[in-house]
């Protein structure tokens, strides 16, 4: 379990606490850096096909293109994990965002082309894949930067932070399409050949900010193995990694709370596409919707951002498994109440508290993530989490994609999926609420006070 300090201290103690500390503001802007260029990249991806009058996609169009650019690098997920563990975390950092500055070019250029290629789909995937080894890095790097009691709030701030310079990127590529360039493939090639910038410089800050130790793993439990010899070891490794994070019990749930949450959520995301491009839209063009779905981003962003400074100081209050546990069931009801009467306006409602709900759950599973698990093991674990994370938002896409009407509007799916949030709340409690009230009282500072995270 991830214990913190007292309680009593208010949120504004920690948020200065952990942005005194040099490594950490450093390795937020190398974060904040490359998820501009995310955004800007992503956003390009994805106009080409949902907003693009020049190509029209449906539901199962959408499912195949999550499915191509999450699938195959989550189905390694585990194995990369390994080298987290023997690679130093800097040189991954640095060098992953070199590799995607050298492979965003040749995708812009196909872009611009609008030819049917599988070539840009398959250096996407190598990018986004890219993009997850990347952040896996920062998150097994980040015990290195603060002090163990403030995780809790790194992570909400690293969380939230890039999420927002994410949605930076879209919406300056937003802009830019709508403004200065055309909605077309032209258009979107220009967008995606200025992630490259972001991603260089976030690789020379990387570079120049840390020494080559400073971010892991531990010199002591590092091992000097050739990589002939590392590759032999994967599967060992990841077997290792798995029986790890099962023993880390108070982890383990809630890494599969997050699995289930991500499950249902891309069936509402895939719904909302639907709905705003269709149902929502008002004008002739799929691009018309644009301006519509962009607010549902807006309110997605103010979620996270809210999620971010609420979570710290009410998991340190009330525990993080009843946090998890309230956020799962008030998912349930938003969509019951926002979602199920179609409305534009009252979606956003919807939008806004699954943003909310999903950046609460991310962050308290980082976090015990980064507590209970050992640091010889933390690359691994986040991999597998990974892997979980996005195997399971493909499959929630293609359910909805089976399920769904052409417009999304299916108040059946719906409230289903709204059940499922209510009933995987109601696991959970019994579960993770179990398991910390056996544990909590077990979990002492030094200082002789027993607070808790996830058992309070």
């Amino acid at each position: 379990m991830s214990t913190v300090t007292a309680a009593a201290h208010p949120q504004s103690h920690f948020v200065r606490a952990v942005l005194r500390q040099r490594g950490f503001r450093r390795l937020l802007g190398v974060r904040m850096v490359a998820q501009i260029g995310d955004g800007l990249f992503q956003g390009a991806l994805a106009g080409t096909v949902l907003f693009n009058p020049e190509q029209r996609a449906d539901g199962m169009a959408i499912a195949a293109g999550f499915a191509v650019l999450l699938l195959p690098y989550s189905l390694i997920g585990p194995y990369v994990g390994v080298f987290l563990d023997r690679w130093r975390r800097r040189t991954i950092i640095s060098r992953t965002n070199l590799l995607r500055t050298v492979l965003v070019l040749p995708i812009a250029l196909y872009i611009w082309q609008g030819h049917e290629s599988p070539t840009p789909f398959l250096l996407a995937l190598v990018v986004t894949g890219l993009n997850r080894f990347f952040l896996a890095g920062l998150s097994a790097a980040t015990p290195h930067v603060v002090d163990d009691h403030m995780l809790v709030t790194a992570n909400s701030f690293s969380a939230t932070l890039g999420s927002l310079s994410f949605s930076v990127g879209i919406g300056t590529g937003a802009a830019l399409i709508k403004t200065v360039l055309a909605t077309s493939f032209h258009g979107y090639a220009l967008v995606a050949a200025m992630a490259a910038g972001f991603y260089l410089a976030s690789a020379l800050l990387g570079r120049s900010s840390f020494t080559a130790d400073e971010l892991g793993p531990d010199a002591a439990q590092q091992t000097k193995s050739s990589i002939r010899q590392a590759v032999g070891e994967v599967n060992r490794g990841t077997v290792a990694g798995v029986r790890h994070l099962a023993a880390k019990r108070g982890a383990a749930y809630l890494v599969l709370a997050q699995a289930v949450f991500r499950l249902l959520y891309g069936v509402v995301l895939l719904a909302c596409l639907l709905l705003f491009r269709t149902v929502f839209n008002t004008g002739d063009e799929v691009s018309d919707s644009f301006s519509t779905i962009a607010k549902a981003f807006v309110a997605g962003g103010v979620g996270m951002l809210l999620a971010s400074f609420v979570t710290p100081p009410v998991a340190r209050r009330i525990g993080g498994w009843r946090w998890v546990t309230a956020v799962l069931a008030t998912t349930g009801a938003a969509i019951l109440g926002f979602g199920l009467p179609f409305d534009p306006s009252l979606l956003l409602g919807a939008v806004f508290v699954t943003s909310v709900a999903a950046q609460a759950i991310k962050i308290v599973t980082d976090t015990s993530l980064q507590h209970e698990c050992a640091d010889e093991f933390r690359g691994r674990v986040f991999s597998i989490n990974d892997t979980a994370f996005n195997i399971m938002l493909v499959a929630g896409i293609y359910i909805g994609a089976l399920t769904l009407p052409y417009t999304g509007q299916s108040a059946v799916v719906l409230g289903i999926v709204a059940v499922g949030y209510v009933l995987a709340a109601a696991a959970y409690a019994v579960l993770g609420g179990r398991w910390a009230r056996r544990v909590g009282d077990d979990i002492a500072q030094p200082d002789g006070t027993s607070v808790a995270l996830i058992s309070r």
